[in-house]
């Protein structure tokens, strides 16, 4: 029993310093185009989602919706995306990445990717499936958290709260 304990601590430990470093890197790339970290990370989501709702962005991100439509915002500007209509009801606006414009930032993630994909090759089947379902698990819990923590009133710390996305150079966080 003490050693799955302490084995869940180290497998917490692992994902807080993946994490950690998911989002220095981040911050490096986002700084590279002239992004905030948020930015490129919702970029990503909607990469990955093809062509998605802003509340789809909401929902899968934690973030709220003035948050997400600021966002959104700043990658058209910046012509990362492009905002449609809904063909099926043109109230609804999809959005969708801009191949050419994002082809620079996933050609600085392709190395990462082609060595990332080499070790998780490594991996049987069986672990495979643990590793995803690992992920995955994870991953919801870690949207609903922040879904909840959205929601929650602003703590009162007496620092000014920046405005406006600047890119964070070398620190680890993510707003």
């Amino acid at each position: 029993m003490a050693r799955r304990r302490a084995l869940v601590a180290e497998v917490g430990q692992a994902v807080r310093r993946m994490g950690a470093q998911s989002v220095v890197t981040s911050q490096i790339v986002a700084a590279r185009f002239g992004l905030h970290p948020t930015d490129l990370e919702v970029l990503d989501h909607i990469y990955l989602g093809r062509d998605l709702m802003p509340t789809d962005l909401a929902r899968r991100t934690g973030l709220s919706p003035g948050s997400v439509t600021a966002v959104l915002d700043r990658l058209v500007r910046a012509g990362y995306i492009e905002r449609q209509p809904d063909a099926g009801d043109r109230r609804r606006v999809r959005v969708r990445v801009v191949p050419k414009a994002i082809a620079p930032i996933k050609a600085t993630y392709a190395p990462i990717q082609r060595r990332m994909l080499r070790l998780w090759s490594t991996y049987s089947l069986d672990e495979l499936r643990t590793i995803h379902d690992f992920l995955r698990r994870s991953t919801d819990l870690a949207v609903a958290s922040a879904a909840a923590i959205q929601r929650q009133p602003r703590a009162k710390t007496g620092q000014r709260r920046r405005r406006g996305p600047r890119p964070l150079v070398g620190a680890a966080e993510r707003s």
